[in-house]
């Protein structure tokens, strides 16, 4: 599971999720936090349902996303 060099939070792998970058440690989906929360799932439910889940990784995929200038992948 390489963490990408700029997010350590962040991983992609083409054996998990299709190559879709997800969360270090876990099977959650960049995209997913991001739709999650546009939404209108809140953080604090987000870190309630799944709780590998941290507030940093949230920050995490909006930085992610915010650094390519798009909300989907």
């Amino acid at each position: 599971m390489p963490a990408l060099p700029n997010n350590p939070l962040i991983s992609s792998d083409p054996t998990v999720r299709s190559g879709r970058p997800y969360l270090t440690g876990t099977r959650i989906s960049v995209a997913d936090v991001l739709e999650w929360l546009n939404s209108g799932i809140t953080e604090a439910e987000l870190l309630r349902d799944f709780p590998a889940l941290t507030p940093e990784m949230i920050q995490a995929c909006l930085r992610y996303s915010a650094d390519r200038g798009h909300w989907s992948y």
